[in-house]
């Protein structure tokens, strides 16, 4: 069962931003009031007529036209001033002022006669064209809102500018050398990869002796491995050695929606560099940007070879970049383009894999000196029961191991919370209401006991470490094996015993409960996975010969999907029988075994059902002899069960 753990990479507080050039100065403190000013002074002749009608004490009567014929008849209106709308203002006989209007379907030729006739002094007024002020204030609210708007547009113009500077200017984080920094004593392990790399801080720190001798320096190093191995952390142990600055980006920082914005950043960024060399320049996952140029270059794929194409000039030479040494990382070297990978741009190819058992013991040890660990731990142990386990990964088990301890109320971290947490990281949390049925627990006891078995009968398989029948996760039961030793090579005899290991708790159910389950669904799928590449890559058929069909570049993200066959449609066939001739040997001889020590399968599962978790030396004392047997559990009807045992690892 393989099982693949991702780790997040979380960003450093130490880290800062460096500012790029002198802050523009601040705008001037009376700028800020010009707009208040233009409210106010807007608001104030609109409301003139309104402010100076309420200051006057000296009101006008308003008089109905009735009401004012009446008085002129009365002989109490002395004067009266009309004007072209028809108003009339005046004064009365007793000095109080007055106003009246003239209706405007009204047509009154007698009111001229009537007023003279009363001795009322009359006076016309025409159209008022206005003065200068009352034209101010027409048009000052105009002139107000248009000044506002050509302000805001001359500020949006410059937030624009400064903002396209932002964009095109590099998002390195700068590290300084007066900064604390990482060191190859706070990397564990990898000996091979700091003595391939020892080479780059040698060369910043004494660059004279390679003068002397006329050689150059590493103009690149480009390190590659499965995710988690420590890749930016071995940049930042480089950096930190040869005490210079160290500008670190990422590959998808370079692309924005403008394009030609990843080219411009790519220049600064190598600008930045020489201004501050000897200097490193780190870029992670450089896969975003450096992946292989072809087919059309529309919209970001026309973005992306840009930004390459930049890159590619300045680790060249045509612009000298003395002291400037460019590291990247990734996890897809075979989707790079061969011109970054030529040498004079990126002349070190370092692989960091994942960590061996002596290495992973060396990992864990340094993260174990800020925990709160007991005399007891074997950290030895530990690391044996973690292959395939990443830097990353172990990090997260110390973790997983100190909250394993708080939760158990203890303040020192044992060596079983290790164990406890692993199960956790690679199974999933244990819950309590995923019980089992009777016939379900049973069934899944038979295929563990099938599993287990099966890989302690069989000489080439890895020994059995714990097999359990307690559900975590999509796993109803495991059968643990963990390697004795770190292999490399896997030879023919370990995969076919792995093929029947595999098949053994398929085999266990059929045997005692007379039908299979579920539960092998995830040991066929492997299996058949693991068959088809001994016949399609390992060159471990009969039939079809020493013949591979296989990519030749490492996949540390897992398998790459098949685009396209290799082969004829006839080589498929043979590869399909040859797989099946594989399976089915693998399930007569797990079958075959299982037959001839029945006795020992059934008190595995007895024991199973009575502890539910028993470790490797049990499985063989069981298989070794008779013991004193728990008490049979009742044989019921099977149902089918849905366990998910583990399963060697595949090479």
């Amino acid at each position: 069962m393989d099982h693949h753990i991702k780790s997040v990479k979380r960003p450093d507080p130490s880290r800062e931003q460096r500012p790029r050039g002198p802050a523009p100065p601040p705008p001037p403190a009376w700028r800020s009031w010009l707009i208040l000013a233009g409210v106010a002074v807007t608001l104030l002749l609109l409301l003139r007529p309104v402010l100076l009608g309420s200051s006057t004490s000296n009101q006008p009567a308003t008089l109905t036209y009735s009401q004012f014929l009446s008085d002129v008849n009365g002989g109490q209106v002395k004067t009266a001033t009309i004007d072209a709308n028809g108003a009339i203002t005046g004064k009365l006989t007793d000095g109080k002022s007055y106003k009246s209007q003239i209706p405007v379907p009204l047509q009154d030729n007698a009111l001229a006669p009537l007023l003279e006739s009363h001795n009322v002094q009359v006076t016309g007024q025409g159209p008022s064209t206005g003065g200068a002020l009352s034209i101010i204030g027409s048009f000052l609210p105009l002139l107000f809102f248009l000044g506002l708007f050509l302000w805001l547009g001359r500020r949006a113009g410059r937030q624009l500018t400064s903002g396209l500077g932002g964009i095109t200017g590099s998002k390195a984080k700068l590290y300084d050398a007066s900064k604390p920094s990482t060191h190859f004593s706070d990397v564990a392990g990898y000996e091979g990869a700091k003595q391939e790399v020892s080479e780059v801080v040698d060369f910043l720190k004494n660059p004279d002796r390679y003068a002397k001798v006329g050689a150059v320096g590493p103009k690149g190093v480009l390190m590659v491995g499965p995710p988690g191995t420590g890749k930016t952390l071995m940049a930042r142990a480089v950096a930190g050695e040869a005490g210079v600055p160290f500008l670190s980006v990422t590959g998808s920082s370079f692309i924005e929606l403008f394009v030609g914005v990843g080219a411009s950043r790519m220049r600064d960024l190598f600008a930045e560099a020489r201004k501050r060399s000897p200097s490193i320049i780190f870029i992670d996952e450089i896969d975003a940007i450096g992946q292989r140029r072809g087919g059309t270059a529309l919209g970001a794929n026309d973005e992306r070879e840009q930004t390459l194409n930049q890159m590619l000039a300045e680790m060249d030479g045509f612009d000298p970049s003395t002291g400037v040494v460019v590291m990247a990382a990734t996890n897809r070297p075979e989707t790079l383009d061969k011109a970054l990978l030529r040498p004079g741009r990126f002349d070190r190819n370092v692989e960091i894999p994942l960590p061996n058992q002596k290495e992973r013991a060396m990992i864990l040890a340094l993260h174990a000196k800020k925990k709160n660990m007991a005399a007891s731990v074997d950290l030895d142990a530990v690391s044996r029961g973690t292959p395939g386990f990443s830097g990353a990964d172990l990090a997260n088990l110390v973790n997983e191991a100190a909250i394993v301890a708080i939760r158990a109320g203890r303040e020192e971290i044992a060596t079983e919370d290790f164990f406890v947490a692993r199960d956790r990281i690679m199974l999933g949390r244990r819950d309590a209401t995923n019980a089992l049925l009777p016939n379900e627990k049973r069934s899944v006891a038979v295929h563990e006991a099938g599993h287990a078995l099966v890989a302690v009968l069989s000489q080439h398989a890895d020994p059995v470490s714990k097999v359990t029948i307690l559900p975590a996760g999509h796993a109803l039961g495991v059968t643990q094996q963990l390697p004795v030793d770190e292999r490399h090579l896997y030879p023919e005899s370990y995969l076919t015993d792995s093929l029947a290991v595999r098949m053994g708790g398929r085999a266990a159910e059929r045997i005692v409960l007379g039908e299979v389950s579920t539960g092998a669904a995830n040991d066929l799928a492997g299996a058949t996975q693991l068959a088809s590449r001994m016949v399609r890559e390992f060159g471990m058929s009969p039939r079809l010969g020493p013949v591979g069909f296989t990519s030749e570049d490492p996949a540390y993200l897992g398998d790459q999907p098949i685009t396209s066959r290799q082969y004829a449609e006839a080589t498929q066939r043979v590869i399909d029988e040859e797989v099946e001739r594989l399976l089915k040997e693998a399930a007569a001889r797990a079958n075959q075994l299982l037959s001839d020590h029945r006795a020992a399968l059934d008190r595995l599962t007895n024991l199973l059902l009575e502890k539910e978790t028993i470790d490797g030396d049990e499985v063989l004392a069981v298989v070794a002899g008779p013991a004193t047997p728990p008490q049979d559990a009742p044989t019921l009807s099977h149902t089918g069960s849905a366990s998910e045992p583990g399963t060697p690892p595949t090479p």
